[in-house]
């Protein structure tokens, strides 16, 4: 069976991108490793900006639908140093550019603008071969397979359909983020329902730092950052929830207690995320039939901009193909063409944000950041 239009991952990026389309009158089909839209959490708060993510939700139609997801209050921030000092304090006044809104429920309207069937669960790509002209033949683990006249891969860090532009792997960057939650923050964990606020605490220093985010129903998510290798993620891996939680407060002895408070008290089991990146600058020679969007094209180390990059991706590549659809692969050169300088910019400004955030300077950095008018 040969699909016209093949889209690999019903992440953000992928579902933009095949709602363009949509919008466009273009069919397309989505393949998705997951067996449904509930299958795993999609993670927490997002801020969308309006010089990329906001647009392309309008160029899929659903710029109105996303302003009713967004968080009241959840652009306010604050930064700490490690005594509890607060540096910081901006609140959020309803006038920012960049509004804070569930990952879990954004994907939700974008899947519910699709027609029936236009993503398909349970297929978890297992091989992904040229086989001339363009095409491209996937085999999935579940048995089927289909030809590509366009593939388009949307499956994140571990894409498999890279290599067929590209031999870049994804490096760890010596940077682990530990996830974990407060539940009932206000009544059961008041310590750190204080010092958070309302939106973003960013408690910085060099090369570690905690960062909590408030969500809707009383929820503090939290990533902790440290300087550690895989084999250290691996070992303590192997530790108890508990004993690992402590091995992580350990790393911030001395920190002020209603600091420390976030990471002892959390109801939640942590989870290590080394941190990975595709080389900056990534970039490939145009091969006929495919093309790439999201992490799958340009992972990098957090900064804020990777669910706005993936959804502008999305609406950039539908808007090539609506453009010229009777010549796919000028539409694919035409993206790419703004892809790879675009990209290369965030690159660059997320070697800067990862210095500001935990170089030498840190936390006065942070503050500079912020308070200081940006070019």
């Amino acid at each position: 069976m040969t699909q016209p239009i093949t889209i690999i991952g019903a992440g953000l990026g992928g579902l933009v991108l095949a709602r363009v389309l949509h919008v466009h009158g273009i069919a397309a089909t989505v393949y998705e490793a997951d067996d449904s839209a509930e299958a795993r959490s999609q993670g927490g708060m997002l801020d969308i900006h309006d010089y990329n993510g906001q647009l392309a939700l309008k160029d899929a139609g659903l710029y109105e639908e996303f302003t009713r997801l967004i968080h009241a209050g959840g652009e306010a921030t604050k930064v700490y140093d490690k005594n509890g000092a607060l540096l910081f304090a901006e609140e959020d006044d309803g006038t920012g550019n960049r509004p804070e809104v569930l990952r879990g429920e954004l994907r939700r309207i974008l899947l519910g603008s699709l027609p029936a069937g236009t993503v398909q669960w349970g297929y978890k790509v297992a091989s992904a071969t040229a086989t001339g002209a363009g095409q491209h033949l996937i085999k999935f683990a579940n048995g089927s397979e289909i030809t590509a006249g366009l593939l388009v891969g949307a499956d994140g860090a571990w894409s498999k359909v890279r290599p067929l532009v590209s031999d870049a792997h994804p490096a760890c960057t010596g940077n682990v983020y530990v996830e974990i939650g407060l539940h009932d923050a206000d009544n059961q964990h008041t310590a750190g329902a204080q010092i958070d606020g309302g939106g973003s605490m960013f408690a910085v220093a060099p090369g570690k730092g905690i960062l909590a985010h408030r969500e809707p129903h009383g929820v503090l998510h939290m990533y902790v950052s440290l300087n550690k290798s895989a084999d250290w993620v691996e070992s303590i891996g192997r530790r108890s929830p508990a004993v690992a939680l402590a091995e992580v407060a350990a790393e911030f002895a001395g920190w002020a207690p209603e600091l420390l408070s976030l990471i002892t008290e959390s109801d939640t089991a942590p989870a290590f995320r080394p941190v990975y990146s595709l080389p900056y600058g990534h970039e490939w020679q145009h091969v006929p039939g495919v093309t790439l969007i999201g992490d799958a094209a340009h992972l990098m180390a957090p900064n804020g901009e990777g669910a706005n990059l993936a959804l502008f991706d999305g609406a950039q590549l539908g808007k090539a193909i609506a453009a010229n659809p009777d010549d796919l692969n000028a539409a694919i050169r035409e993206y790419e063409k703004q892809l790879f300088p675009r990209t290369a910019k965030v690159a660059v400004e997320t070697q800067e944000l990862l210095v500001t955030l935990f170089g030498a300077d840190s936390p006065q950095s942070l503050v500079k950041m912020f308070t200081q008018p940006q070019p």
